[in-house]
């Protein structure tokens, strides 16, 4: 169900964003240890499980789509697409994350290499990944957020806030 207020739509992306720095703690921890292939595991399962959740969270995952009003829908749809996001509302598949994934080819590939250089490799590879992680996460988070704002001020054009500023006003804020 998508928010109903702007309040509760930004507890959610607070709640999101909260999520997404906790998964990148993770990937930074694969990252550190020495395992060929273990880090791009870890980075595209903790990807497949963390799109969903926030997907879920916002009201838009493909089920909770499904169920809106084919005008709403389109919103989100449009919304989605306008933005690039290939994410929102969809099934996410281990296809889709390995898309994005290689957006960020060169600091994947550099913290696969960097991880093998003792100590200060591994630091760096950790250092890469969370910052991919939580890039990726916020940014997904993000248009997450825009997607459900549009859909909650078309459902509900009461939430758009207006405010009148008159000559008073402006009189008084200038120096």
């Amino acid at each position: 169900m998508l928010p109903r207020t702007l309040e509760e739509l930004d507890a959610l992306r607070d709640e999101c964003k909260a999520l997404v720095t906790k998964r990148a703690g993770l990937s930074a921890g694969a990252a550190v240890l020495p395992i060929p292939g273990l880090d791009l595991g870890a980075d595209v399962t903790l990807l497949i499980e963390m799109i969903p959740a926030i997907n879920q969270k916002f009201g838009l995952s493909p089920h909770q789509i499904a169920g809106l009003d084919p005008k709403i829908k389109r919103i989100i749809l449009i919304g989605a697409t306008s933005l690039g996001n290939n994410l929102i509302g969809k099934w996410v598949t281990q296809q889709l994350v390995m898309q994005m994934l290689q957006r960020l080819g060169i600091r994947v590939a550099t913290k696969s290499v960097a991880k093998f250089v003792p100590f200060l490799g591994q630091a760096l590879a950790a250092s890469i990944s969370f910052g991919a992680m939580k890039m990726l996460g916020n940014a997904h988070v993000d248009d997450c957020y825009a997607v459900a704002k549009k859909a909650l001020l078309a459902q509900n054009p009461e939430q758009i806030r207006v405010i009148e500023v008159t000559p008073e006003m402006v009189e008084l804020a200038r120096p």
